[in-house]
């Protein structure tokens, strides 16, 4: 007796609409749909840097328009990376987090064996793209800053009440990336430039990522999750605004160190300096949404900062 067509019907295959939402997951474990939140972070301090050793070194436009495109698209694919391990390690966590808990990991919407996969992808995309920078030094710096930086940061959370310096470190290593892709012989005057703009960015990002954390302070307690927020208590606003204080002396630092303009120091340090203070002036500590807000806002104070240096820059070029 011939079988019935049901029995012979082939397993239906997945259909282009099946495998829809499923990339959606992929794209917001990668944070993407919230583009530029985040990314911006990582990307400002290469195009300060890159703006800066453009001014000093004479760089022609096309190069500069050129390395700027290279290390947005460099920044963003390493804050991707960095998003999917940090809910990989933190999976456990999310759950107990009530603005984390629906993420695509501790909702079950993505297995860990598929976030394994995408951040091998997404890795193998930031080194592709480093082996570009044309010298060694670049590299192993830029390595550097993949691993241990944004590799570790995730585990800071458990072990020290400081994982926003960590993630400082992290955030903010595109700087020394920057000019050494430009200029890979870099003297002792350089070293010091490197190390102060570094640590001025580590304060920086201890303001907004503190400002980020005080939207969990609650549930990160009950977690067992460790950060500034809740180191720093009641107490949090006085002690951001000393890192906001560095962090702007860092910026007049540098401006002397690499010889910028009197532009420099009214439109970069100044509108940062004026934005930093409309931060902690009116942030509402005890308000989750306008935490999250105030987080948001420093992506804004980096148009600041390079608007200042693009104009040195250019004036420079034309004269």
């Amino acid at each position: 007796m011939p079988k019935s067509p049901e029995l012979t019907r082939p397993s239906p295959q997945p259909t282009a609409s099946a495998l829809r939402p499923k990339l959606v997951y992929y794209f917001q474990l990668t944070r993407l749909h919230k583009f530029p939140l985040g990314n911006i972070l990582v990307i400002w301090p290469c195009l300060w840097s890159l703006a800066m050793v453009a001014y000093k070194q004479d760089l022609d436009v096309q190069n500069f328009s050129v390395l700027a495109g290279a290390f947005i698209l460099g920044g963003t694919l390493v804050h991707s990376a960095a998003c999917v391990i940090n809910d990989i390690c933190d999976i456990d966590f999310d759950r107990q987090v009530e603005r984390c808990k629906d993420r695509p990991l501790p909702s079950g919407l993505i297995s860990l064996h598929e976030a394994w996969l995408l951040l091998a992808i997404l890795t193998c995309a930031c080194l592709a793209l480093l082996s570009f920078a044309a010298n060694t030094t670049a590299i192993l710096v830029g390595l550097f800053g993949i691993f241990p930086l944004h590799g570790l940061y995730p585990l800071m959370k458990r072990w020290t009440y400081w994982p926003q310096a960590w993630l400082g470190f992290a955030m903010n290593w595109g700087f020394p990336v920057a000019w050494l892709t430009v200029a890979p012989d870099y003297d002792k005057s350089e070293l010091i430039l490197f190390a102060t703009s570094i640590l001025g960015c580590v304060c920086w990002t201890i303001v907004y990522d503190t400002e980020y954390a005080c939207q969990d302070r609650k549930d990160d307690a009950k977690a067992g999750v460790k950060s500034t927020a809740l180191l720093f208590g009641d107490h949090v606003r006085s002690v951001l605004a000393v890192f906001a204080i560095l962090f702007l002396a860092s910026l007049v630092l540098i401006g002397v160190l690499n010889g910028q303009t009197a532009v420099y120091f009214v439109v970069s340090c100044g509108g940062a300096a004026a934005h930093l203070a409309w931060q902690l002036r009116f942030w509402d500590v005890d308000d989750p949404a306008d935490c999250g807000a105030k987080f948001k806002a420093n992506g804004d104070l980096g148009y600041f900062v390079s608007a200042g240096l693009l104009l040195d820059y250019a004036v420079a070029k034309v004269y």
